[in-house]
């Protein structure tokens, strides 16, 4: 390490070459996004308005430009681990850069910030797959599966189902007959830490230049099959960390991590709740809209219309009741949320327009008494 030059600008744990960001999954495509003065960088790292880019010569700290704040609507419009983005470069790895633009993303998984009414929070951006980690022990839920499925398949990213702690579990055909029904065309795969085989299954998947996530709740190996990937115990170091205007440093809870075998893995928190605002429901239960296809009414519930085709397979024994609750669930969640988002986005641009919502109405009386006039 240079002498005077801050750790944080300088990490790069696999001494990759960081002259070339396809390492980092830049696509020929992108190598045309770019302005005048300018730098084409990915965000590694971010704790708060905090970033860290990577760019083809250096990885800069940084922060969001003037602009960018103010067209900014909610947190959807600001970088996340994972964006591409277009900043200007500071002076000395001492300063902080300036991100100015987001290159349009190819894929984002988002969820309802926890604890909030509607604040949306953007866990990742520009994943090709979606790890959904669960374990084979008290974890197993079928229906957070359908959740996180939903929720992945929404994003534009692959999801691709990872069973964790096989050597815990109690019924281990059953569970997996069901999770495969459940995963529907995701692909299942199982993994055994107690195994030195047990993780080559997903390694497998791990394909140069392509970006990763590894989603599920806290306790079900995400990082034990992380650093198996990483082939050390780096996540047990706390991550990143950045420097603030004052110089406090603060560690990362979300990282991208290039791994030796040249796959991009972004690692992310476990997570207590999923809180959707956007799922694709109707690839996650298919079996439900397939069947919904023979209801009598286009505009059925499954509730208590007559001819309905979904009840008949309950009914029969053809469809799990559970199932068809989940569903509901998730569905009306997901409209409360989008509209309690939609509200959020119009307040947000009230008051950036006019500061509130008494100023807008104090605006449009005084344009409606002009044009009486």
């Amino acid at each position: 390490m240079c002498a005077g030059e801050p750790a944080q600008f300088l990490e790069d744990t696999h001494k990759l070459n960081s002259n070339k960001l396809t390492a980092y999954g830049l696509t020929a495509d992108m190598t045309t996004t770019n302005a005048p003065g300018l730098t084409i960088g990915r965000v590694v790292a971010q704790s708060r308005n905090l970033y860290g880019v990577q760019t083809a010569a250096v990885r800069v700290q940084a922060q969001v430009s003037g602009r960018m704040q103010n067209i900014a609507f909610g947190p959807e419009d600001f970088p996340t681990v994972g964006d591409w983005v277009l900043l200007r470069m500071p002076a000395s790895l001492q300063d902080a850069g300036i991100i100015e633009r987001l290159v349009p993303r190819q894929s984002v998984f988002t969820r309802k910030a926890a604890g909030t009414t509607s604040n949306l929070q953007v866990v990742a951006a520009n994943v090709d797959t979606l790890f959904l980690c669960m374990a084979l022990d008290g974890n197993f839920n079928l229906r957070r599966l359908e959740r996180y499925l939903a929720v992945a398949r929404d994003s534009g990213a692959t999801p691709v189902v990872v069973l964790t702690k096989a050597d815990l579990a109690t019924d281990f055909a059953n569970q997996l007959t069901a999770v495969t029904a459940t995963a529907g065309d995701a692909q299942v795969l199982v993994c055994d830490a107690t195994k030195v085989d047990g993780w080559q299954e997903l390694q497998a998947c791990i394909h140069p230049g392509r970006t990763y996530a590894f989603l599920g709740s806290s306790g079900v190996g995400k990082s034990t099959l992380i650093n198996r990937l990483l082939g050390s115990d780096e996540l047990a170091t706390g991550g990143i960390r950045l420097a603030d205007a004052h110089g406090r440093h603060t560690t990362t809870s979300r990282q991208l991590i290039v791994l030796p075998s040249g796959g991009i893995v972004i690692d992310t928190p476990g997570m207590r709740e999923l809180a959707i605002v956007a799922a694709d429901l109707d690839s996650t239960f298919s079996d439900i809209t397939d069947l919904a296809r023979g209801c009598k009414f286009n505009d059925c519930t499954h509730t208590r219309e007559p001819g309905c085709a979904v009840q008949a397979a309950i009914a029969a024994g053809e469809l799990d009741p559970k199932r068809l609750r989940s569903f509901h669930q998730l569905q009306a969640e997901q409209k409360e949320n989008k509209e309690l988002r939609g509200r959020a986005r119009e307040h947000a641009k009230i008051e950036k327009m006019f500061g509130s919502k008494k100023s807008m109405k104090a605006a449009m009386r005084t344009a409606k008494n002009k044009w009486r006039r």
